[in-house]
């Protein structure tokens, strides 16, 4: 997860006088005053409403939205540790990778036209179909009788929690000053840690005590209680759009280019190697076609589109292009620890508290950093070298990790990816209108959403062909690996036939295995090394904004896209 800096004066580094406002005027910012926290007081006014939020309603609406990005993240970290098991019970080893890329796919490609929807539509309506939706699919999920079924509700539910990602966020930048934001925001990475932490626990728990069907299950009294909360209490700008006069202001060329795109995309780099050839037609067409959509997106938002899905505008600034690196290490170690420690599901969960709880700790106090001093860029320099160091030191895993390497290696990437959780949306946030906050948090949202994906089918692309290499070599002396081990671990099965490890009786031909896999592994985290120094190379290019403390209601409808 990454970002960017323009190089500045010293002196306008160390002082900025000019305080840039949510609506882009400059207010003047008195060294040392104190901030007055508006929205907490007992009535809070809402500016250009009229109108007031109690307490009781600001933490009802910041609950209900809380809990919302919560269970949208439980969802994408819950399966972690049941995928081997639901792999295993649908008869399906290519499932591992799309369970989980399916998700973060859909989630990816829907959160620029779930932002669009709502500045045509207004926030609250908008929010509220993408929680239908989440809730919907979540049923389907638990439902599957096949890896098709799965991976359609996989990507229904990817779908409606693109939504809740992007909204949550969006609401809470227009309902506070982009100062004032980052606390709120810090919240956030919480409830995204605690998913995180609870998330592959619960859900070895569940698939063991139970049935991997009840990671679907779990969501829905949550998912409906915080649509009925949402729907009774949030009080945002709301327009009169009719639906005829919203769908023509879509941008429909935008929209399918961009689908088309990442959906071509990622399919081809999941094919490439493992199903067919890389120089196969299949990949190439796939990949070839999917480039050149890229290119017809950026002409139909230059040229074609009234109310571009994403604005080339956004990309003028040096810092709007830089905040757009984004990785994602964390759908894979499970996996590791299932097949190199022998993990349970419930241990996989156990194993991977140390990074999520350095997350939820990191991404706290940042926000809470933001908030009280207006200061990010320090986030985003030490959030990238640390992201990069903790990357690096996972090459060191192998068959044998001990305690101490499994504990260190996480919390040093702790460290950096909570410290990069909301720094890079602060950075593009202030040096955009309040009228673009919306476009630019999904634009930096698609970017982060698309690169996690693009890194787990990369990831697990590098990971199977690297097995089947590895495990052909097995086959032949001295270890002699026997015919029946063999195909459940190549050809791009090794993911679903974890279990397979633990049933080796042989001690050289599991040690054998067992490294096949570390060394595997390693080539995997040299990927993402690779992709953490280019983000630290990114950070150069960020530039130093003051954060406004000046809240000012955002307006949606077609009149404020105008």
């Amino acid at each position: 997860m990454a970002n960017e800096i323009s190089q500045i004066p010293s002196s306008n580094r160390a002082e900025c006088s000019n305080d840039v406002g949510s609506d882009g005027s400059n207010h003047p910012v008195q060294p040392g005053s104190e901030l007055e926290l508006t929205a907490l007081d007992a009535e809070s006014p809402v500016e250009g409403t009229g109108k007031t939020r109690s307490r009781l309603r600001l933490t009802i609406v910041l609950v209900a939205l809380d809990l919302s990005l919560f269970i949208a993240a439980l969802d994408q970290t819950i399966i972690s540790t049941a995928v081997p098991t639901i792999t295993s019970n649908l008869h399906s080893a290519s499932g591992y990778v799309w369970i989980g890329g399916a998700y973060l796919l859909a989630n990816a490609a829907s959160g620029p036209l779930w932002a669009k929807f709502s500045d045509i539509w207004g926030r609250k309506p908008i929010l509220l179909i993408s929680a239908l939706i989440f809730f919907v699919s979540s049923i389907i999920c638990a439902n599957a009788i096949n890896m098709k079924m799965l991976i359609v509700g996989r990507t229904l539910q990817g779908t409606g929690a693109g939504g809740l990602f992007q909204l949550v966020m969006i609401t809470i930048s227009d309902m506070f000053s982009q100062r004032e934001r980052n606390l709120y925001m810090g919240l956030l990475e919480v409830m995204w840690a605690i998913a995180g932490s609870i998330g592959p626990i619960l859900g070895g728990v569940l698939t063991e005590k139970l049935s991997w069907r009840w990671c679907f299950w779990i969501n829905l009294p949550i998912s409906g209680s915080t649509f009925i909360l949402l729907f009774f209490f949030l009080d945002v700008h709301s327009p009169k759009t009719s639906v005829k006069d919203g769908l023509k202001a879509v941008d429909w060329a935008g929209s399918l280019t961009i689908l088309g795109m990442t959906l071509l995309l990622l399919i081809g780099l999941e094919f490439g190697g493992a199903t067919y050839p890389w120089k196969s037609p299949q990949v190439l067409c796939l990949t070839i076609i999917g480039a050149l959509l890229s290119i017809a997106f950026v002409f139909s938002e230059k040229r074609l589109a009234k109310y571009p899905l994403m604005p080339l505008r956004l990309f003028k600034d040096r810092s709007n292009v830089a905040c757009l690196v984004y990785i994602a290490a964390e759908y894979y170690p499970p996996l590791y620890f299932q097949s190199v420690k022998e993990a349970s599901p419930l241990e996989s969960g156990i194993l991977i508290l140390p990074i999520t709880t350095t997350q939820a700790i990191v991404g706290l106090l940042g926000g809470i950093f933001i908030h009280r001093t207006g200061r990010y860029l320090e986030l985003l320099y030490v959030g990238s070298v640390l992201m990069a160091i903790g990357s690096g030191i996972y090459i060191l895993f192998d068959a044998n990790p001990s305690i101490s390497h499994i504990l260190g290696f996480q919390i040093a990437f702790g460290l950096g990816s909570g410290a990069l959780f909301q720094a890079p949306l602060t950075a593009i946030q202030a040096v955009v209108s309040q009228s673009d906050t919306a476009t630019a948090t999904s634009t930096l949202g698609f970017v982060r959403n698309l690169a996690a994906s693009l890194s787990v089918v990369i990831a697990g692309v590098i990971f199977q062909n690297s097995m089947d290499t590895r495990v052909t070599s097995l086959a032949l002396p001295p270890i002699n690996l026997p015919a029946n081990v063999t195909a459940l671990l190549s050809h791009g099965a090794a993911a679903a036939n974890v279990a397979v490890v633990a049933t080796i009786q042989d001690p050289i031909q599991k040690l054998a295995v067992k490294e096949a896999f570390a060394g595997s592994f390693r080539n995997m985290w040299i990927f993402y090394t690779g992709i953490s120094g280019l983000a630290v190379v990114a950070t150069l290019f960020v530039k130093r904004t003051v954060l406004s403390s000046i809240h000012v209601e955002t307006k949606t409808g077609l009149q404020s896209e105008q």
